[in-house]
């Protein structure tokens, strides 16, 4: 199937949903499902947009941006994952946690504004990852239409760039809890100290970074392509200087670089494939 093609069937398979409520993060996936959707439903669809602790304010702030710019309908919903003991409990199955939490919330929306389905911004790549979302999603019967046109990630950057969406090239950026070590409880002070470390190292340069929570340690990740400017003596100062005043009492440089996901490596395989 060509990409015309599979841009084509999105078009039919949106139009035929009627009426539509998009879980809408941000990022470059569930922001190209709502453009398009806007584009074929128009103010029979609603971007909902999860805020809590674990959504950095930077990010909200470009969300919001990007679909004012469009003129998408959007609706912030105060998500309360942070209060169930089984997301602050911090095991593999977080992600489920806090999508049962969305689309909890999404379903009593959608019922109550008079939509007809849910959706999310799965795409056909997201299949074969460790993702325990997609648990959540099925749960709720929230539908995946760039999936189901057969869309991968690298198609979806292709459409969202010929659109001129300034978000196609836009890196993943995953919620906070997700730098947690598993089993440290998701706190609303470790996700501000993960928050102001990233911004920090921001602000020194690294657009590309994740830092790890491993308690009084924080694992930095920095993109591969900026690792030699940041393996400098004067540089691994500032480092150091930026996260050590946020309660850090050890700040590491991780030497394989910025890789999505990193958390997952310590799991069990047996885990990951069951989750799958």
């Amino acid at each position: 199937m060509t990409l015309h093609e599979k841009s084509a069937l999105l078009d039919e398979t949106l139009a035929s949903l009627g009426s539509l409520l998009v879980a809408y993060s941000g990022g470059t996936d569930s922001a190209f499902l709502a453009y398009f959707a806007h584009r074929v439903l128009g103010d029979r669809m609603l971007a909902v947009i999860a805020d809590s602790a674990s959504l950095p304010r930077k990010e909200l702030a470009a969300a919001l941006a990007f679909t004012a710019q469009h003129g998408i309908p959007t609706h912030i919903l105060q998500t309360t994952e942070l209060d169930r003991p089984d997301y602050i409990r911090n095991d593999a199955q977080r992600c489920f946690h806090c999508k049962d939490e969305l689309f909890t919330q999404m379903e009593s929306a959608r019922q109550r504004l008079g939509f007809s389905h849910l959706a999310y911004g799965m795409n056909l790549d997201d299949r074969a990852e460790f993702r325990p979302g997609q648990k959540a999603a099925a749960l709720h019967n929230a539908l995946a239409p760039l999936a189901t046109a057969q869309l991968t990630k690298s198609e979806i950057r292709a459409l969202a760039r010929a659109a001129g969406l300034t978000l196609a090239d836009k890196p993943a950026s995953a919620c906070l809890s997700s730098r947690i070590e598993y089993g440290r409880p998701v706190t609303v002070e470790n996700l501000a100290q993960v928050e102001q470390a990233e911004d920090a190292l921001h602000d020194l340069g690294f657009p590309q970074v994740r830092v790890r929570h491993h308690g009084n340690l924080a694992r930095v990740e920095i993109a591969r392509e900026d690792l030699p400017r940041a393996l400098s003596l004067p540089t691994l100062d500032r480092i150091a200087a930026a996260l050590r005043p946020l309660g850090f009492h050890y700040i590491t440089l991780d030497t394989q670089g910025y890789r999505s996901g990193s958390m997952n490596d310590v799991l069990p395989v047996s885990l990951i494939s069951a989750a799958k």
